[in-house]
């Protein structure tokens, strides 16, 4: 650890003491306004799309994006970006356009309440629980990050560390409830946007502007020019024929793992469920979509300079290439998940770099709340409201949420442990979402456009879809299939989907279908199109409506695929 100990001084620490001020002081002011259940858990839906917005995109702003992209950057350059353009942006789209209107129209308070509605308590259960357990892993990957910049700004023993995160994300969250989650979000987006801006400015002019980056880039011994286009994308994608690689980064990422995620993951869900109309909820995920275009930028690029400008990182990326990733770590004291914090110490100077720290424990934090803030509302409603205690007071569920709040806290304390033993936190990540939203989203969009899908159908599909991905996991980790970078978790997610969709397909002929009359809301051809529009409310501006605005940003990141292909 004293290899990567940032050298922080008492201008960073101030800055970043002020922004907890911050972070606790939003937690309290939120409190104010929280009288009910609904209000702690899904914020009364009273917030404006802008906000909603840019929480949407902060809550996915965590671990994943911070130093899981910007480690993937460090290993596999510019094919990187297909997690933003290929992997996000069209299903955040399809989401505005599509989904949105059935979660909202229908005044779930869940995407497993939604599941209930459709296909019965068997399909919900399932979903409920497989997602409660998915956040409590997931918390568990950006509290394992939150500590690590703890421990190595305090030197302080890594669990310690786990723990005085753990605290803080618990204290606003607790007190405020979804609205401290979400309005903490919005802050901690600008926060990560001036911590990493600078970093990669900074970082390009070091190695002579984006020019010199490409030659850098190019005569570093080991993938070459291969990083510097998205496609084909071999070495990320795991297959060494060309054709093969793009079917599975379109197939595997972009349409099973990329709309599994954005579509039906409650994570980001819920940010748009507590906008104030149908509108402004459709609104949520298309507005979101154009800063998501734009932070590969601010994120990746870092870990491309990190790689060629960082010694330790460069020597790693050597080894780990020509050995393995094991061996270059018990050689240089590093991993790819160190490439942002490498190259903050290496050219940031203080104040920059007490503004960096501050981004970092934000983004940690947004990812670790919007986890523990879906896992409490889930718990509360769909596992304990369901299953546990039927009919209380809502007082009674209002407690029940805090308390699965503390809960969560602790159980992320351990899960954020097994975090720590993947060089590449990507790796883990997608192999996490192809267990749970490759198989939901395959019964999703199946039980949205087929109203002859059974509720038996529902669980099935998704047992057998998950069991599918674990089966292609374990393969994977034994040798049997040989599949080098993400390939394997490509692979599972897309077995995953296409198992869900066959085994449901066969059980609904053997099964009797719900009745037509109860689908309203829940499937698409039973569903009047009035239903997605919010009653009493004039028509808004074309400029403000969500196919005119999606249909821009489809464009904008065609534009973004081609030029940087």
């Amino acid at each position: 650890m004293e290899a990567i100990r940032l050298d922080a001084q008492w201008i960073d620490y101030l800055l970043i003491a002020i922004y907890f001020i911050f972070v606790l002081g939003i937690g309290w002011f939120a409190k104010r306004g929280i009288s009910s259940s609904i209000e702690f858990l899904l914020s009364g839906r009273s917030l404006p799309a802008w906000v909603t917005a840019l929480a949407f995109v902060s809550a996915n702003l965590g671990a994943v994006e911070i130093m899981g992209m910007s480690a993937t950057g460090a290993q596999y350059g510019m094919p990187t970006m297909h997690y933003f353009w290929i992997g996000a942006v069209p299903a955040m789209l399809f989401l505005g356009v599509v989904m949105m209107p059935f979660y909202y129209g229908s005044k779930v308070r869940s995407v497993p309440e939604f599941m209930r509605k459709r296909f019965g308590t068997g399909a919900h259960l399932v979903n409920a629980l497989s997602f409660a357990i998915a956040q409590i892993l997931i918390a568990g990957v950006n509290l394992f990050l939150l500590g690590t910049i703890v421990n190595r700004l305090l030197g302080w023993p890594l669990w310690i560390a786990l723990v005085v995160a753990a605290v803080i994300v618990l204290s606003y969250i607790t007190l405020g409830g979804l609205t401290a989650a979400i309005y903490n979000e919005v802050l901690q987006f600008f926060v990560i946007v001036a911590a990493l801006l600078p970093l990669t400015i900074i970082g390009l002019n070091r190695v002579g502007g984006w020019e010199g980056l490409k030659e850098r880039v190019t005569n570093d011994g080991m993938l070459g020019a291969e990083q510097l286009s998205s496609w084909p994308g071999e070495q990320l994608s795991g297959f060494s024929n060309p054709v093969l690689s793009v079917v599975g980064i379109v197939f595997g990422l972009g349409f099973v793992l990329s709309f599994g995620y954005w579509t039906t993951n409650f994570v980001e869900v819920q940010r748009a469920m507590a906008s104030k109309s149908i509108n402004a909820a459709r609104l949520t995920p298309i507005l979101g979509s154009f800063p998501k275009m734009l932070i590969p930028f601010i994120v990746i690029i870092p870990g491309m300079i990190s790689a060629v400008l960082v010694t330790q990182m460069t020597q790693f990326k050597q080894i780990a290439s020509t050995v393995d990733e094991a061996t270059a770590q018990a050689q240089t004291g590093v991993t790819y998940n160190d490439a942002l914090l490498l190259l903050m110490r290496e050219v940031l100077p203080n104040g920059l770099l007490g503004i960096a720290i501050a981004g970092l424990l934000a983004a940690f934090m947004a990812g670790m709340a919007a986890n523990i803030s879906a896992f409490n509302t889930v718990f509360s409603y769909d596992l304990w409201q369901q299953y546990v205690v039927k009919d209380r007071e809502d007082g009674y569920y209002l407690k029940v949420g805090r308390y699965a709040t503390i809960g969560a806290c602790i159980v992320a304390i351990f899960t954020a442990l097994i975090a720590g033993n993947f060089s590449n936190l990507m790796d883990y990540l997608q192999t996490l979402f192809g267990f749970f939203n490759a198989p939901l989203f395959a019964t999703f969009i199946l039980g949205m456009f087929w109203k002859r899908m059974s509720a038996t159908a529902g669980w099935v599909g998704l047992v057998g879809g998950t069991l599918s991905a674990v089966a292609v996991f374990v393969l994977a980790e034994t040798g049997v299939l040989d599949l080098p970078g993400q390939g394997a978790a490509f692979l599972a997610a897309s077995t995953a989907f296409v198992v869900d969709i066959i085994l449901s397909v066969i059980v609904t002929f053997r099964t009797a279908p719900k009745p037509t009359h109860e689908l309203r809301g829940l499937v698409y051809s039973e569903t009047p199109k009035t239903d997605f529009e919010d009653l009493g409310e004039p028509k808004p501006p074309v400029w403000k409506r969500p196919v005119p605005i999606a249909g821009v940003a489809l464009v904008l990141v065609i534009i973004l695929n081609v030029t940087f292909g």
